[in-house]
């Protein structure tokens, strides 16, 4: 499979090229060049698929030739090690939950894929180093997944206060190849900086730079797999709905999420609807009302892994509907909500359901409870976080003190290693650098 650049002034480029590369050098994103469409057999298989069978079906024709057969089912057994259940909360709605691996994130699938592909790509006398903008659990995710690995440093950029204690906790106390900085600004800032590493030449030609946002392609696309499972657990659960698709409302800050559900959907899953269900940083849910696509500077919410006011990932979206705004209005509903009917939420689903919602899970719940009664489909809401990583919130609303899962009491107590800079390219510029004599004088 080769892969162009949406802005289209790049050369194409194999799997394995945009994977160590990342972005294109005309700032677009990598998108492939044809998406293959999957056989009525595998849906009418996919209820009895386990995790990895579904991942090397769904994925195999992205990854060839540079991933072999067997190596791509090796990597989708290491990746697809914990459950992803769909549980259902109330009557026709569904809790998607993407928090059982080791970082309690719906990133851990991404990161661990891309991490596997670096590895096998990645040459002993070109170390890699990948950068890294996060809003949360992005960080944890993707510092996880890569820690240890030979020949790859990772750098990770996030917003000074701007990420729960937890989730901090989970990328700035593993030291070895993981580097994390505090910015003195927002996720947009850290983002912007990261961005302008890959389009500076003459870093690029001194370093070997890749992301692991979900701009790369192998951090986005092993995403489709749990839409995919998803459908299938639902119509494991509901052998008699006679409905040809369901609606999936996505919680989305930076929309790669909702990209790789899109994408999944043009392959073949019955679909009928997606939700962008976003906090105050409703870019997305104010251009499908209005048609006028106006990135902002995102704001603080109790959500704070969506607090992104230009999401990166949304160009792929509008690649797949051919930049066409009724095609796209057709299929892509938009959805937002202040804090406190956030808050609201949480208590109530757990007072009258005994489910517990995080933050981001509960505004894809409420866009559901808006949406359902005109669509007449089931729902499907992803929860992307498990609530403990909001631990402080989630106490406040419920007057409790919520139990942390074993894989986040891990990293208590470690001790902090995070370096700090301002809001300055210059700053950025020169710790890589330095980084980079480091890297190879060891």
């Amino acid at each position: 499979m080769k892969f162009y650049s949406t802005n289209r002034s790049s050369p194409d480029m194999s799997f394995k090229e945009a994977v160590i590369k990342g972005l294109p050098q005309d700032k677009g994103l990598f998108f492939p060049e044809q998406v293959p469409t999957l056989p009525p057999s595998f849906f009418e298989a996919l209820p009895d698929m386990a995790l990895p069978e579904i991942a090397y079906e769904v994925l195999k024709e992205y990854t060839a030739p540079d991933i072999k057969p067997d190596a791509l089912r090796a990597i989708c057994e290491e990746v697809f090690t914990f459950p992803i259940p769909l549980v259902q909360v109330e009557e026709g709605i569904y809790a998607l939950e993407l928090f059982h691996g080791p970082t309690c994130a719906f990133k851990d699938v991404g990161a661990r894929f891309m991490s596997r592909c670096l590895q096998a790509f990645a040459e002993p006398d070109k170390p890699v180093t990948v950068l890294v903008a996060t809003s949360g659990d992005t960080g944890s995710a993707v510092a996880n997944g890569f820690l240890g690995v030979d020949n790859i440093e990772v750098v990770i950029l996030y917003p000074k206060g701007g990420v729960s204690e937890i989730q901090e906790m989970q990328f700035t106390t593993l030291g070895q190849n993981i580097t994390a900085v505090a910015v003195e600004g927002t996720f947009d800032d850290c983002q912007q900086l990261v961005k302008q590493a890959f389009s500076d030449e003459e870093l690029t030609r001194e370093m070997n730079l890749s992301s692991a946002n979900s701009i790369n392609v192998a951090r986005w696309l092993p995403q489709m797999v749990y839409y995919f499972h998803a459908w299938g657990q639902w119509r494991k659960q509901n052998p008699e709905n006679d409905a040809a698709g369901a609606t999936f409302a996505v919680p989305s800050g930076n929309f790669g999420n909702l990209a790789a559900g899109v994408i999944a959907r043009q392959m073949g899953l019955p679909v009928l609807y997606f939700i962008a269900a976003t906090n105050r940083n409703k870019v997305v849910p104010a251009y499908l009302e209005s048609g006028e696509y106006s990135p902002a500077p995102s704001v603080a919410t109790i959500a704070n892994a969506m607090d992104v006011g230009s999401p990166n990932n949304f160009p792929r979206i509008l690649e797949m509907f051919g930049n066409k705004y009724e095609d796209l209005k057709q299929v892509l509903k938009g959805y937002w909500t202040e804090d406190a009917p956030i808050r609201t939420a949480i208590q109530e689903v757990n007072e009258n359901h005994k489910y517990l919602l995080d933050p981001h899970g509960a505004i894809a719940y409420l866009s559901l409870k808006q949406y359902l009664p005109s669509m007449e489909t089931d729902g499907i809401f992803l929860e992307t976080a498990h609530p403990a990583k909001f631990k402080g919130s989630i106490d406040d609303i419920l007057g409790s003190d919520i139990a942390l899962p074993e894989q986040l009491q891990a990293f208590l107590n470690k001790p902090k290693q995070s370096g700090s800079i301002g809001n300055n390219y210059s700053q950025f510029a020169a710790l890589l650098q330095e980084q980079h004599k480091l890297q190879s004088q060891s």
